[in-house]
């Protein structure tokens, strides 16, 4: 075991990192709470919620450090999304068909998406960004805090609403939202399989997929993370007052961190290193958008 346990610039670039994310996560905790945290000395839902999310990435970072293995990450995240929904649903004064509603999508959209991951990874060993971060305590901690926020970010709006105690039945936002995440659900689970039985093939060892839905999208699979979620904010937003309104900008963080930071550019920055050059790929790339299917290269 190799761990790396200097104070480095990397490794202070890292703590700051960590600190400012959990000042974000303070920040979504008192818009959730529509700007009070407490009240009568008792923590709001939204943000014990807030608080459960990053102390399950903190107790499961300690043997992964421990062991130096990124195998439960994606697992954790999943099981993060299910206890924090679990535990907004079990505080709500008032437990309505809307709240239901957006606990079912998280759980059925958590667990898909946590045994498709944990399975890719135990098949595969490792998982490549992790090799940097795992041997320093800063990083790979780092690494883990970002999930706990990541966690936050997405769920913000849907949590605002299972936690509300503003009962509205259900009517056409739910219906329009529903259909959005229905869309985004499907996307995603079937790119997410294509690519699973693509590399599955030993005839396909070495290649890339440009088949099915990766044939109009570079990226479908986050095409449909993206969508699911706004999904998700459609129907949360008729219960939201106050501060809540920030929460709404969930799915818009979502599309940032996988556009511009954690997603697209990693994954298209690992294939040009594999495939850069090839006559097929740089083909592949001028004719399939980055996400978006028949818009230009977006």
């Amino acid at each position: 075991m190799h761990m790396k346990v200097s104070f480095d610039r990397e490794d202070r670039k890292a703590l700051v990192g960590s600190l400012l994310v959990l000042l974000l996560g303070v920040g979504f905790a008192f818009a959730g709470s529509d700007g009070a945290l407490f009240h009568d000395g008792k923590a709001h839902p939204f943000a014990l919620c807030v608080g459960l999310a990053f102390l399950i990435q903190w107790i499961v970072f300690v043997p992964s450090f421990w062991r130096q293995t990124e195998k439960f990450f994606d697992l954790t995240g999943s099981l993060t999304y299910l206890s924090v929904a679990g535990l907004g649903l079990s505080l709500t004064p008032k437990i309505d068909a809307r709240s239901l509603l957006l606990f079912s999508m998280i759980s059925i959209w958590a667990i898909r998406l946590g045994w498709f991951l944990f399975h890719r990874i135990h098949k595969t060993g490792k998982d490549g960004r992790f090799d940097a971060l795992k041997p320093s305590l800063f990083r790979f901690l780092g690494a883990w805090t970002l999930q706990g926020l990541w966690v936050v970010f997405t769920l913000a709006a849907a949590l605002a609403a299972i936690v509300s105690t503003k009962p509205m039945e259900l009517g056409l936002f739910a219906l329009t939202g529903s259909a959005i995440w229905l869309l985004g659900f499907s996307i995603e689970a079937i790119a997410d399989q294509q690519k699973r039985t693509f590399s599955g093939d030993s005839k396909n060892r070495g290649k890339f997929i440009q088949t099915g839905l990766w044939s109009i999208s570079r990226h479908p699979n986050y095409l449909g993370e993206i969508m699911l979620w706004i999904g998700v904010a459609v129907i949360a937003f008729p219960v939201l007052v106050g501060w809540q309104w920030l929460t709404l900008t969930s799915p818009f963080f979502v599309a940032l961190l996988l556009i511009r930071v954690s997603g697209i550019p990693l994954l298209e920055k690992r294939a040009d290193g594999k495939w850069g050059g090839q006559e097929d790929y740089e083909a592949y790339k001028l004719k399939t958008p980055i996400l978006l299917p028949w818009v230009g290269r977006i």
